[in-house]
């Protein structure tokens, strides 16, 4: 640690105390860095199978262009996603381009006019509130007619799903449950809570399409929300399962006609998901993927110790770093627009890209405050690659994320936390 600490401090001129603080830390950490090892070696496990099921070959690997019919690697990859989330079908393209897009995808393809969607969960995230509309955005679900409630979670942030029950009416088609915190203060939602929640949901009303958010949560655990229950699940594969090698894309996976109708509207009736081309992108869809569970657990690390040192530092976090995970987010409140725009001054320091670039809070489509973003990272947006954000509004919370290796992210808590140090003096 001695020889690491010299040359770190030789480049960056960390004070000493904070390298001691990260050495006790990671001391305190260990234990849970082998549970973590446990988890990526059945995932991967996992992952292996499903390609080695498809008969996963170097044609597959290559793409289409104009139109993509008859992509075989297209269509072998979707095969392989479905496998692997043990569900019926899959939608696997680069023309999805976020999250967001693909839960947009299976609400507005799933919910028609006078049907009624309930958030499990609370208040979903911005972006995926403007999709709701919850202020009349324009082709969102409330401008298309489509009836939105959410159900407040308990103030000790569980889902409060007795409340739930009785709010289902005959127009309610769907349930919505978001698996990571977002930009909230409060515990994510583990697969025995979700695998709770439907199957109380489901004894009752066996119709209606649980849909779970899977951002940030793919191969932190050994099941995914497919395997307890859920209809349907989506996510972005510049976030866990792109393994930081997906240059795009995004993926929806569950029930086949539930599927089906996402990807018609992807496309357009008529042509639904027979069209696409995948022109580069199967290779590092398929080779990310591969990698996943092991970026995925290097990101988890940083994580735990992120939360040890900074909760070592005296500022409150969450999950502490004892605690289980369900997501590789990791939330520090700082308590202030200062301290929030230091500590990604210093993390943006420690980017392979862009580490010259200095942060500053903006507005971003999608969001109702200015947010801060660090983040120089090899896929623009990436965030399974070490970055962090949040929006500037009380109590002034960053919300760190990523992180290809491990090493990398000591480096970026170290240069976060002397930004942080010198701006609070």
């Amino acid at each position: 640690m001695k020889a690491i600490a010299k040359l770190i401090n030789d480049t960056y001129e960390i004070e000493e105390k904070l390298f001691e603080l990260l050495s006790c830390a990671e001391t305190d950490c260990t234990h849970f860095y082998q549970d973590t090892a446990g988890i990526t070696d059945i995932n991967q496990i996992k992952v292996l199978r499903a390609m080695q099921k498809n008969n996963l070959s170097d044609i597959h690997l290559h793409g289409s262009t104009g139109y993509g019919y008859g992509d075989i690697g297209r269509s072998t990859l979707e095969k392989v996603y479905a496998d692997l989330f043990k569900s019926e079908a899959a939608l696997v393209r680069v023309q999805i381009v976020s999250g967001t897009h693909a839960i947009a995808l299976a609400l507005l393809g799933n919910l028609n006019r006078g049907e009624e969607l309930i958030s499990a969960t609370g208040r979903p995230y911005d972006t995926l509130a403007k999709v709701i509309g919850l202020r009349e955005e324009y082709g969102s679900l409330k401008h298309n007619g489509v009836d939105y409630k959410e159900i407040s979670l308990t103030s000790d942030g569980k889902m409060n799903i007795e409340r739930l029950i009785k709010q289902v009416t005959p127009n309610t088609k769907m349930i919505f449950f978001q698996r990571s915190r977002g930009y909230e203060w409060r515990p994510s939602f583990s697969i025995p809570e979700l695998e709770h929640a439907i199957g109380a949901i489901k004894s009752v009303y066996p119709d209606l399409i649980c849909l779970v958010d899977n951002c940030y949560g793919e191969f932190v655990e050994t099941r995914e929300p497919i395997e307890i229950g859920a209809d349907l699940v989506a996510g972005s594969l510049i976030k866990n399962p792109g393994g930081g090698l997906a240059l795009t894309g995004g993926y929806i996976a569950g029930n086949n006609e539930l599927v089906r109708r996402a990807g018609i509207r992807l496309s357009a009736p008529g042509i639904g998901t027979e069209v696409g081309a995948s022109l580069n992108f199967n290779r590092t869809a398929f080779q990310g993927l591969f990698m996943a569970p092991m970026i995925v657990a290097q990101a988890l690390n940083g994580a735990i110790l992120g939360a040890r040192f900074f909760e070592l530092l005296g500022y409150p976090v969450l999950p502490a770093y004892n605690e289980r995970r369900t997501d590789i987010i990791q939330a520090i409140r700082l308590g202030s627009k200062e301290l929030m725009c230091a500590f990604c001054r210093g993390l943006q320091r420690a980017c392979p890209l862009d580490s010259q670039a200095t942060p500053l809070p903006d507005m971003l489509p999608g969001y109702e405050h200015e947010v801060i973003m660090a983040g120089g990272t090899f896929i623009q947006g990436s965030s399974i690659e070490l970055s962090a954000d949040g929006p500037i509004r009380p109590p002034y919370e960053i919300f760190l994320q990523g992180g290809l290796t491990f090493s990398h992210v000591k480096i970026g808590l170290l240069l976060a936390a002397q930004e942080v140090l010198r701006r609070s003096k």
